[in-house]
């Protein structure tokens, strides 16, 4: 099976260096080297053998993607076994600076990071956004004003940071909307008892002296109370020149007031024949709108706040070390560029920087979602939200606020999602059409009418287009099916927090995954175990098990935890000592035995060329050797194994049209064993944060529909980015915060499960919107009077009945959304 990998790969001085046509056909070749940081090459490449189940999970730098080799420059190091200093790592990149991974971007200085987050500006107002979430993501409702937000990162409070995307979160939006509903319904019995509708539509009225000035009081705190969402939503729609679901409810509400107001004073104060108020219309209206804003509310989940997360990846109080070396406490928020500060073990590293002493491991898991700890030493650079190792050091910052690493891949967050906030939902289409046509049928009807009758007919006809224009089913439609498919999805291991998800997954183009995570399983496990001496393979693993049994780092974990799976007691070793870089050595039974990367074994002048070896190699695993008295006594490779499932996934991808990419963060041979195994033509490796929303962008301006799959921080960007960003349970909780769905189980035969979902729910969505636009189309011309010459007139309690019955339609229609788990 040889397939040829598509990708690309440029120069970081270039700054398009991610054109990817969506054949997947163009070579965009750049030169490789310190300065590339995102690599895809064409080659042909063989099948892998069935050992491939074990991947290797590197992480490539921003600066050297060079891959594992056998001149891999790791420092000097003693002839004697004694000095080795072992990097726990054993695979060490040629030429490369581990901590420089993926973190000093090619071409971006995060020190001019212009990313001014006390500048952010969301236009919201107590929800009452301008699509009411009928179009805009997570109910970033466009109407809320909030402007604060004064927090630059290094600056901020954490314990009293504002930026609920606007101060509020959805579960308070959730809960003013409730409140407003209960209250609503609570003034609209009433109404609608005392209204003369229901003297028409039954054979009692109930009524009494003054019930009309009741109706009238409870009428008016109603529409401004119950309809303040809608009228606020609607300004803002109509201040971006772009009408849709709020637009039409306001005007529904607004002249079904006005004119009640009118007929109310014209019964009391005028002489003139009885004119039929509209209270009952406004007051089912703005209940049944809050009902359906509430039902969806509660069934989409809260998309949570990006930026309040990553606030608590940084330590509220930091260690500065004086001039004179002593040591002071002191808030983050006070710290500046070349500060020097100090990092105890287990401690966040509180800003970008570089170390000037000490030697340590860096978990970096919670900023790049990858698994693996990676070494740091002086000169290399860290980064802020992540979590010191075994070392205490001491660094000088570089980066904190606007400048850092992590404020760079939130603005990109920003960015993105309020590109993608201004996607338009199907409904909002609906409704603007609407909107158009019932003012022009109602300013016809008018014209018409002013012409063949007179004033009060004209009027009369004209409210009535515009009240009977804004149907109560439709404000239904949509919600009922978002609840009901949510439901379905929860079931089903998803969790959506964006509706707008389900309408744009209809047709997919393109599947953009993370490797590490999605589809590997994220932890370095051991792939095999030779022995290439006189012990047997399972010696091998006791005598490692032994060497690694205080080690604290990913390949001592993998062995360990193979070990305790095979039931192998390890050896008791004695004098372990480790250095950054080399490798670990000890003593066993009297007698030292080191455990070495391929720069040990040159620094020791041992050749060792197994047969299985490049085999392991090209599968992208780390090997480290077994040495004792100028020996190999035995191999472990250790990668990052592939999910059994994966195989069969992307071939359902495949077969739903869809196009599988890979884009991670590790080197190109790593990626490369990983996308050959599964059968993905198009990879990219050496991927920075802002490579991977390029990408995506990429295609996105193309007009493709893209679906992003990813779990850390440095796929945010293009979570957000994408047309669909879902999200791994098991990422980091900037990751799902900027995603649209959730994988709970972090399995990815749930995108299989979404995909089907969200096509369904579709069309589901679409049918509720026909039966509720249906009522319009064959009200309004008979509302505007065009059957008036054969004496056929809209009465308002037809308008009713058939209102009811188009709504409970819709709702038996949503009921009936159903989704069948397959390929389990």
């Amino acid at each position: 099976m040889n397939q040829k990998k598509t990708s690309s790969a440029s120069n970081s001085q270039t700054s398009s260096h991610h054109r990817h046509e969506p054949a997947l056909n163009e070579r965009d070749n750049g030169t490789q080297g310190k300065e590339q940081h995102a690599q895809s090459q064409v080659t042909e490449v063989p099948e892998p053998s069935h050992e491939m189940n074990g991947m290797d999970h590197h992480k490539a730098t921003s600066k050297q993607q060079e891959h594992e080799s056998s001149d891999s420059n790791h420092g000097p190091m003693d002839h004697e076994v004694s000095s080795m200093d072992y990097s726990h790592k054993g695979h060490e990149i040629s030429g490369m600076d581990h901590g420089h991974k993926d973190h000093e971007m090619s071409g971006m200085n995060h020190s001019h990071m212009n990313h001014e987050m006390s500048g952010m500006e969301h236009s919201h107002t107590d929800h009452e956004m301008s699509g009411m979430d009928h179009g805009h993501k997570d109910h970033e409702m466009s109407g809320m004003e909030h402007s604060h937000m004064n927090h630059e990162m290094s600056g901020m409070d954490h314990s009293h940071m504002d930026h609920g995307m606007g101060g509020m979160d959805h579960s308070m939006h959730m809960g003013n909307f409730k409140q407003k509903f209960w209250l609503s319904l609570v003034l609209a019995i009433p109404i609608v008892i005392l209204s003369p509708m229901m003297g028409i539509e039954l054979p009692f009225h109930f009524t009494f002296p003054g019930s009309d000035w009741v109706v009238l009081l409870l009428g008016t705190i109603l529409f401004f109370y119950g309809g303040q969402p809608f009228l606020s939503g609607a300004k803002m729609e109509l201040k971006q020149k772009s009408p849709a679901m709020m637009t039409l409810i306001a005007m529904g509400i607004t002249v079904s007031y006005f004119y009640s107001l009118y007929a109310f004073i014209a019964n009391h104060f005028l002489a003139v024949p009885h004119v039929m108020d509209f209270f009952w219309e406004l007051a089912t209206l703005i209940v049944i709108m809050l009902l359906g804003h509430w039902i969806e509310m509660n069934a989409v989940s809260n998309a949570g706040n990006a930026l309040q997360k990553l606030a608590e990846l940084l330590p509220k109080e930091v260690i500065r070390k004086n001039a004179d070396g002593s040591e002071e406490q002191i808030p983050l928020e006070e710290v500046t560029n070349k500060t020097q500060l100090i990092v105890r073990s287990g401690d966040k590293i509180p800003t970008d920087g570089t170390i000037l002493e000490g030697e340590t491991t860096i978990d970096e898991s919670a900023v790049t979602g990858e698994s693996r700890r990676v070494p740091k030493t002086v000169g290399s650079t860290v980064i802020g939200g992540s979590v010191n190792g075994n070392g205490t050091i001491t660094m000088e910052v570089t980066g904190t606020g606007e400048d850092s690493y992590l404020a760079k891949v939130m603005e990109m967050v920003r960015k993105a999602q309020a590109d993608k906030s201004r996607l338009e939902a199907l409904s909002d289409k609906v409704a603007k059409w609407l909107f158009y046509i019932a003012l022009v049928a109602g300013v016809l009807a008018f014209a018409v009418w002013l012409f063949v009758a007179d004033l009060p007919t004209a009027l009369d006809r004209m409210v009535t287009v515009f009240v009977i224009a804004c149907p109560h089913a439709l404000g239904l439609a949509i919600p009922l099916v978002v609840a009901r498919s949510t439901s379905i999805a929860a079931k089903n291991g998803l969790l959506l927090k964006n509706r707008n998800a389900l309408e744009n997954a209809h047709h997919v183009d393109y599947l953009i995954l993370d490797k590490t995570g999605t589809l590997t399983e994220g932890t370095f496990t051991v792939t095999g175990i030779e022995a290439t001496g006189s012990l047997s393979a399972s010696e091998v693993l006791a005598y490692l098990a032994g060497l690694e049994k205080t080690a604290n780092h990913p390949i001592a974990e993998g062995i360990l935890a193979q070990a305790e799976k095979e039931n192998i007691t390890a050896k008791k070793a004695t004098v372990v000592q480790t250095r950054t870089g080399i490798g670990l050595e000890g003593v066993i039974d009297g007698q030292k035995w080191a455990i070495v990367n391929q720069k040990g074994l040159e620094q020791l002048a041992i050749q060792y060329q197994g047969n299985s070896l490049e085999n392991y190699q090209e599968q992208g695993n780390t090997i480290s050797y077994l040495v004792h008295d100028g020996k190999v006594e035995g191999i472990v490779a250790l990668g990052d194994k592939v999910k059994p499932e994966a195989s069969q996934f992307i071939q359902k991808v495949k077969d739903l049209g869809i196009t599988p990419v890979m884009a991670t963060g590790d080197n190109q041979e790593a990626a490369q064993a990983v996308a050959d195994y599964l059968g993905i033509e198009a990879f990219h490796a050496a991927m920075l944060p802002d490579d991977k929303e390029r990408l995506v962008s990429d295609y996105v301006k193309e007009g493709k529909r893209v679906v992003m799959v990813g779990d850390g921080i440095n796929d945010a960007p293009s979570l957000a980015r994408a047309t669909i960003g879902i999200a791994i349970g098991a990422g980091t909780d900037v990751a799902i915060d900027s995603a649209d769905v959730v994988l709970t189980n972090s399995e990815p035969q749930d995108i299989l499960h979404f995909l089907t979902l969200a096509k369904k729910t579709r069309r589901k969505m679409i049918q509720n919107l026909w039966w509720g636009a249906g009522y319009n189309i064959f009200a309004i011309p008979l509302a505007a009077g065009v059957l008036a010459p054969i004496g056929i007139i809209l009465n308002p309690a037809v308008g009713a009945v058939l209102m009811s019955m188009s709504t409970i339609i819709v709702a038996i229609n949503a009921m009936t959304l159903s989704i069948e788990k397959s390929g389990d």
